[in-house]
């Protein structure tokens, strides 16, 4: 039976069956988990496979809000695998590289919210992978943040020396990448690179309880908001209203729309569809 073009769509998240990434849906929150052990040493199969995930993501309906995570016990990501910097070509590595910015820019566009729940040690690339989402939960404990890129003779090469410097400052990235330093979970949240900080006993329970929180909410208006503020910030102010105003007239058709007015004049509480 051949299917149509109209109907067809990639496997969903939790039918994935991958080698270096483990996914699952709970609650309507997708869950991507990097699992190439022992420090998640990321190389150029593994982030086919995040892309892989990332646009199975982006297609499930049944997927409304996104956490990016670690299946190791100590490690979010230790970045890129220094064996490829060493043994690929260096035009390989450099498609490595720029499929890494895909990966990222990928997850920014989609109009669902994308978590990093960073769990371990998060360095160089892998940093760079957690800001791939808009926001990032940190688990307390004896974890090291840092971009160490300069001691290999190369720089943060994965988006780092973009999206850290948007985050942060300009003046805070270049220095924390100068230094070498490496930071513990408080001083990473106070430079900014981290947005919460959670005890590691109510870590998981907590990243998935705001996540449902977002996932059971008006997810077509999130995602409108997500959408326009990630793309918008980057454009000249004039263009960042048009954007925004054409995202909220796509809205004022929707379902959503209507049953939250309904539901606020009705002094009830709305019953989200998330339907046009």
């Amino acid at each position: 039976m051949t299917t149509s073009a109209s109907t067809w769509a990639p496997q969903t998240l939790a039918e994935l069956d991958l080698e270096f990434i483990s996914t699952e849906v709970r609650d309507g929150v997708g869950y991507v988990k990097l699992n190439r052990p022992p420090v998640n040493a990321h190389n150029t199969k593994m982030i086919l496979e995040l892309d892989q995930a990332f646009t199975a993501v982006r297609f499930d309906d049944d997927v409304r809000a996104v956490v990016l995570t670690s299946d190791a016990e100590k490690f979010f990501s230790a970045g890129a695998d220094i064996a490829v910097i060493r043994d690929e070509k260096p035009h390989r590595t450099g498609l490595l590289s720029q499929t890494s910015k895909e990966v990222i820019l990928k997850a920014r566009s989609i109009p669902k919210v994308f978590i990093a729940a960073i769990n371990g040690h998060c360095m160089g690339g892998g940093l760079e992978l957690a800001y791939a989402c808009d926001l990032r939960f940190a688990c307390d404990g004896p974890y090291k943040y840092g971009m160490p890129e300069l001691l290999l003779g190369v720089m943060p090469g994965e988006g780092g020396s973009q999206l850290l410097g948007r985050a942060i400052g300009a003046n805070k990235a270049l220095k924390l990448m100068l230094d070498n330093t490496s930071l513990s979970v408080t001083e990473a949240h106070e430079m900014g690179l981290v947005d919460v900080v959670l005890a590691p006993d109510e870590f998981r329970e907590s990243v998935h309880q705001y996540a449902k929180k977002i996932a059971d909410g008006p997810i077509l208006a999130i995602g409108a908001t997500k959408v326009a503020l990630t793309e918008g910030i980057e454009m000249p102010l004039p263009a960042g209203f048009a954007l925004e105003r054409m995202q909220q007239n796509d809205l004022l058709r929707s379902a959503d729309a209507a049953e939250g007015a309904e539901a606020y004049l009705g002094k009830r509480e709305p019953k989200w569809s998330g339907k046009w």
